[in-house]
């Protein structure tokens, strides 16, 4: 496939990923999303099947499935109701699914939720280094802001989290989205997944930059606007390889007692000072996490 065609169809199904994302919890058709990429629906599933490594029905029910379980250890909704939102008409197919995706029922899965986190970072450890948080430590502070929205140029990045330097390489290195950097741009990552449920080689990331109002998508570059609005914002100093147990803080002890909740959006990382700048040591990253 020639370089200007596979860009293309590249562009065409991060189009349709993107507006999974956004409609997730909506009934989706295979024909809905083939007119989304400008696909034929006769070829669009192989195309999708052939370039993600998931049919579309199985990348939709995983996404789903990996938000119900974020919902069963962060939240206090019950399972029928976590079911319903990820799409299910009743307790028992959601069970099944989630099963076959996890291992285990919903319900052990909340009772033994620490175990299967355990688990899951033993795996993802392989890939990237996260830790446990330790009891003791210094006293985190969080403080919501309100934040604008904000166009975006990005480039999309599948697998572990520190692993994504093609992706910010090619997004910085792109000509036209260096004649927008400068000192007001702002860096992002736009954090979809917790490595905590997600597996490593299914993580999506995205490489942002601010862009004027005016700038349009261009090999492979494609844009976004991140939604403004009420975050919950934990300063981070230090090697990104903390990042994790600051989330962990945020979900599990910031939220439960803020009288707040998260907004159905994903994470976002605002890198004040960045690697190409900083040593490890030095490095500031805002930690920002939508509320409702």
């Amino acid at each position: 496939m020639r370089d200007n065609t596979r860009d293309s169809y590249d562009e065409r199904i991060l189009r349709v990923q993107l507006f999974i994302q956004k409609h997730l919890y909506e009934k989706l058709t295979a024909e809905q999303l083939a007119s989304e990429a400008n696909f034929s629906p006769f070829h669009f599933q192989r195309i999708f099947s052939g370039m993600v490594g998931e049919s579309l029905m199985e990348y939709i029910r995983r996404l789903r499935l990996d938000k119900a379980a974020f919902n069963l250890i962060y939240q206090e909704d019950s399972i029928t109701q976590i079911a319903f939102d990820a799409g299910y008409d009743s307790h028992e197919a959601f069970t099944r699914a989630f099963r076959v995706q996890f291992g285990e029922s919903p319900q052990q899965f909340r009772r033994d939720r620490s175990s299967f986190i355990a688990q899951r970072l033993l795996e993802n450890s392989k890939h990237f280094n996260v830790t446990l948080a330790k009891p003791g430590g210094k006293q985190m502070e969080a403080k919501i802001e309100k934040m604008k929205p904000m166009k975006v140029a990005f480039v999309r990045h599948v697998g572990p989290y520190n692993q994504c330097e093609a992706a910010w390489g090619k997004l910085c290195g792109n000509p036209a989205v260096q004649k927008e950097l400068g000192q007001n741009t702002a860096y992002i990552g736009i954090c979809y997944d917790d490595p905590d449920i997600t597996a490593a080689g299914k993580i999506r990331y995205d490489a942002c930059a601010t862009v004027s109002e005016q700038f349009e998508p261009v090999n492979g570059i494609e844009t976004q606007v991140i939604e403004g609005g009420d975050y919950v914002v934990l300063i981070h100093h230090g090697s990104y390889d903390g990042l994790h147990d600051k989330y962990r803080w945020l979900y599990g002890e910031w939220l439960p007692g803020s009288g707040r909740e998260a907004k159905s959006a994903p994470s976002l990382e605002i890198y004040d000072k960045h690697g190409d700048m900083s040593k490890p040591e030095e490095l500031i990253t805002r930690i920002c996490v939508p509320l409702k």
